[in-house]
C-alpha cells in the first residue's frame, strides 16, 4: 500500500513528498556510482513524486548512459532522488534516496525488502557474490 513521505537533503534546500509501498522493494545496487554513494533506493513513476522546492539548487550529474539524473544539493550535497528513462524497468521513473526521507520509523526501515543488483558487472537482474557491504 502506497504511503506519502516527505524527502530532504541534509539542509532542507531540496525537498519532495512521494506516494511509495516500500514493502514492494527497495534495491541497492553496487555500481560505481551507488557503491561511492551507498545509495539505498525506491523507484516509483514520476506522478507519486512532487518536488516541493525550486530546481535552481538542484545539481544534475549523468554518466554511462546518460539515461538517468542524479540530482543533488549544491549547497549540502546531498542526493536525495533522481530520475531518468530506462526502457527494461518500465520507461520513466523517480528513485528515492531511502536515507532521504524524513521521519521514517528505523524499525520499518530495517524490515524493508531489498533487492541488490550487480550493476558493477551490467548483470542488473542478478545479486552480486557479496553484499554485506552495500
Amino acid at each position: 500500500m502506497k504511503t506519502t513521505y516527505q524527502g530532504s537533503c541534509h539542509c532542507g534546500r531540496i525537498r519532495y513528498e512521494v506516494d511509495v509501498d516500500l514493502q514492494a522493494g527497495t534495491s541497492r545496487c553496487n555500481c560505481s556510482y551507488c557503491s561511492k554513494l551507498r545509495y539505498w533506493g525506491a523507484t516509483v513513476k514520476p506522478e507519486d513524486f512532487r518536488l516541493m522546492c525550486e530546481e535552481n539548487g538542484l545539481g544534475d550529474y549523468q554518466f554511462g548512459t546518460m539515461s538517468g539524473h542524479h540530482r543533488f544539493c549544491k549547497t549540502c550535497g546531498m542526493a536525495p532522488y533522481g530520475h531518468g528513462y530506462v526502457e527494461e524497468i518500465g520507461g520513466a521513473f523517480v528513485s528515492i534516496n531511502i536515507a532521504c526521507l524524513d521521519d521514517v520509523d528505523p524499525a520499518v526501515l530495517a524490515a524493508l525488502p531489498i533487492q541488490y543488483m550487480d550493476g558493477l558487472h551490467n548483470n542488473w537482474w542478478n545479486p552480486p557474490a557479496e553484499t554485506r557491504h552495500m
